[in-house]
């Protein structure tokens, strides 16, 4: 009996150390790939001029040659695998194997990004009318979409010398509700700029490089540019 007992928890722990590592593997796209994932990842190339294939969620050559460019112009491992990190570069969750852990971990890290531009949102436009709230946290994520700059919220805001809030410490004061549901409606896709990269107060700036940028748009005091 005591054989038989060890034999059985020395299977049950092979299976655990087998399936164990399969749910923690966390989801990529490569060639062979199919899906939804793969055609947002082909919208979203397209769409930023990396890409100009068909959005067919088939991921062949063109795709992951377009990945290729996409990880080169943003300083990461350029294998034509969409991993985790250049899902995370390119503003995608993908799906994972190990859905619970996953999905964790993807809030977590989500409901920071969010807090952090409401920090951002907050410091820089704080009284502006709302659509100007969204318009600033508009401007971080178009940021990360862009190869100018840094690819993720944190990279961008804490950029060095892009917005004075963080210069002068108004980067650390709470948010309110109003920051707070600006940053998650940009977040969800609201850009009232329509791509915009810059803003600016016209009456707080002396800056000739920013103030020479083409104006697109004014809300409230500020003026937003590309």
């Amino acid at each position: 009996m005591k054989n038989n007992a060890r034999k059985i928890m020395l299977m049950f722990l092979a299976i655990m150390m087998l399936i164990i590592p399969f749910e923690a593997q966390a989801a990529s796209l490569k060639m062979g790939s199919s899906g939804d994932d793969v055609k947002k990842v082909q919208s979203k190339l397209k769409s930023w001029g990396y890409y100009n294939g068909a959005v067919d969620g088939v991921y062949g050559s063109k795709t992951r040659d377009a990945v290729i460019y996409f990880q080169r112009k943003n300083g990461l491992d350029a294998d034509g695998v969409v991993g985790e990190k250049t899902a995370n570069a390119m503003g995608l969750s993908l799906k994972s194997t190990s859905s619970s852990s996953s999905s964790t971990s993807t809030s977590k890290t989500n409901n920071n990004d969010i807090y952090l531009l409401a920090k951002l949102v907050y410091g820089e436009s704080r009284g502006e009318p709302y659509t100007g709230q969204v318009a600033v946290a508009a401007v971080v994520l178009n940021r990360v979409r862009s190869s100018q700059f840094p690819n993720s919220i944190s990279g961008v805001i804490y950029q060095k010398g892009a917005f004075s809030v963080v210069d002068d410490g108004q980067i650390n004061l709470a948010p309110n509700e109003s920051a707070l549901k600006a940053a998650r409606d940009a977040m969800n896709g609201w850009d009232p700029t329509n791509g915009c990269l810059y803003y600016y107060n016209p009456k707080k700036t002396s800056n000739k490089w920013i103030m020479s940028r083409p104006v697109m748009l004014r809300i409230g005091e500020h003026v937003f540019c590309k």
